[in-house]
Formats: C-alpha cells, sequence, structure tokens
C-alpha cells in the first residue's frame, strides 16, 4: 500500500475556551491530526499519522483514528498525552498552558513504508520533530514535503505558557529542505523577524521553499510560488472556534494539490476549507468535498 499522505507529529487533547464555547474535557487536536482529519473527511483513502501519546489516551485515540479513518503505522506510548488549554479572549492573542508534553519523534519512528507516501507533512506541537528529522526524510523520501512550523517554534515559558522563539538559523535549514512551507501570520513574525507577510513569504522563499504561504485567519492568505505574490481571500464565516483551522488548511491543500497539481487553487480550496472548521470545535467538523467546494465557488465570486 502506497499512502497518499503521511502526517508526522504528535496528537493532543485539548481544553478550550472561546467567547462562544467550552470544551467539556479534552478533545483531540493537534496541526498533524487534524490535517489527516481533513484529508480523510475529504475523500483521501490512505491517511496516516506517525506520533506518541500517553498510556492514559493511547486506547481513546486509536479508537478516533479508526473512526476517522486515519491509519496508524507508528504510535508511540509516552509518559504523558500531549496538550494545551487554549484561551481566546474578546480581544487580542489567545494563549497557550501546556498540560502535558508527548516523547519525541525520530527516523526511527518512520516506517519504510511510509518513506514512499505521495505527500509528507511535517506538523509537530511542541519541539518533538526536530532538524534532523527533516534531514532523514529529505534524504530518504521522494515525495513532497508539506511544513507547518508551528511546533519547532515553540517552548515552555512561565507557568507552562507557550513562548515562542524564532531558532533562525535552524528554521532557515528545515525550510530549505521542503516543498511547502505554511506558517500563521503569528509565526511567520517570529521566523522571518518581519510583520509584512508579502515580506515574509518572500523570505521563506529565498530559504529554498518553492511554495511559502502564510494564514491570515479571517483575512484569508497569501502564498508565493514561482515567483509570484497572490492574496487568496477567506470564506466569511462565524468562527466560534478557529482552534485548528490552520491545520484543517494544509490538510485541504495537501488534499487538493495531489489532485490538480495546482498551487493557486489548492490554496482556493484550503481556505473554503478551514472555513468549515472554524464553525465548530473538536474532531467532528461535517467537511465534505462537495461541502468545500460551493464554498469555493463563493470565494471565486
Amino acid at each position: 500500500m502506497v499512502y497518499d499522505l503521511v502526517a508526522i507529529g504528535n496528537p493532543v487533547y485539548d481544553v478550550i475556551f472561546t467567547p462562544y464555547i467550552q470544551t467539556d474535557g479534552r478533545v483531540l487536536s493537534g496541526c498533524s491530526t487534524n490535517a489527516c482529519l481533513a484529508a480523510a473527511k475529504l475523500g483521501m483513502k490512505n491517511v496516516a499519522l506517525i506520533g506518541s501519546i500517553g498510556k492514559d489516551y493511547y486506547s481513546r485515540f486509536l479508537n478516533d483514528l479508526d473512526k476517522y479513518g486515519i491509519k496508524s503505522p507508528k504510535i508511540k506510548i509516552s509518559q504523558e498525552t500531549g496538550g494545551f488549554k487554549l484561551v481566546y479572549p474578546t480581544v487580542g492573542d489567545r494563549t497557550l498552558e501546556v498540560l502535558g508534553v508527548a516523547g519525541k519523534i525520530t527516523a526511527e519512528d518512520v516506517p519504510e513504508e511510509c518513506l514512499d507516501a505521495r505527500y509528507i507533512l511535517i506538523g509537530p506541537i511542541l519541539q518533538e520533530v526536530d532538524l534532523h528529522l527533516v534531514r532523514f526524510l529529505k534524504e530518504n523520501t521522494k515525495a513532497k514535503i508539506f511544513l507547518d512550523p508551528q511546533g519547532l517554534v515553540r517552548k515552555i515559558g512561565f507557568q507552562n505558557r507557550v513562548l515562542y522563539d524564532s531558532r533562525k538559523e535552524t528554521m532557515k535549514e528545515i525550510v530549505s529542505l521542503v516543498d511547502f512551507v505554511k506558517p500563521n501570520e503569528h509565526e511567520a513574525v517570529v521566523i522571518t523577524e518581519t510583520d509584512d507577510p508579502a515580506a515574509s513569504v518572500k523570505i521563506l522563499s529565498e530559504w529554498g521553499a518553492p511554495v511559502a504561504i502564510v494564514t491570515l485567519a479571517e483575512r484569508g492568505s497569501i502564498v508565493l510560488s514561482e515567483g509570484e505574490i497572490a492574496k487568496i481571500p477567506p470564506y466569511e464565516t462565524i468562527a466560534p472556534d478557529p482552534t485548528g483551522a490552520g491545520d484543517v488548511y494544509a490538510g485541504s491543500f495537501i488534499y487538493e494539490h495531489s489532485r490538480t497539481g495546482e498551487v493557486l487553487a489548492s490554496c482556493l480550496f484550503a481556505s473554503a476549507g478551514a472555513s468549515i472548521m472554524v464553525e465548530h470545535t473538536g474532531p467532528d467538523f461535517p467537511m465534505t468535498d462537495q461541502k468545500v467546494r460551493r464554498r469555493l465557488a463563493v470565494i471565486k465570486q
């Protein structure tokens, strides 16, 4: 079996507070997890996740993967399950408090059959992936590699709050090894040291990524591909919970790019897909190819 998508990054079970919702306990999330969920819901047949999780959530997690049609070629048991308490104020940036940290992911954790995948998504949530793993993937796979760098720039600060560190030289090399890179606006500022998204995608391109995307929440996204910058409009909607929107953008982009090979078309599709996620909380967001294409038609008007 050839995997269409292999996502590498630890799953998390989060607690989420927004002005509109509050979760009842912890809910499944995570960059790689949400991307897999999106791709599988859209119709990708062979979607797999590699990561670590604690014994407390191990059985529940395997049941969740089976429920959503995601394969688990290598799930390691860690001392604890990763997770965050996310609080979104009425005004201002969200805060993330670390509830747990799962184990690292190394080259030894990537089964050989996963290296034959069509796409590999690197989507860490808190430093579980490093430069050595990215180098290994670059040297051992012909897959197109998509990087969501959120977990590479996070660190644990005072009272378990998440802080951000650019790790600039390491990030420059990692970006040079991938085909697509997609930070959000805040992460792009940290990584590229500019608050201009257009300048950020240029810098990421100069570092070696053929396609650089910066997502801009309710303002859409911006992409640089083949030397041209394009602004991708959003699908306008109410967002009771923006958690995971960028992850779903990544999974939706990979799904559409696997079909068309077209970057701008895939970004537009991803923008429509992300709009579904922000209307819901947790893994049960009702995404289908047909529903995303209806929203895509609105964006294109």
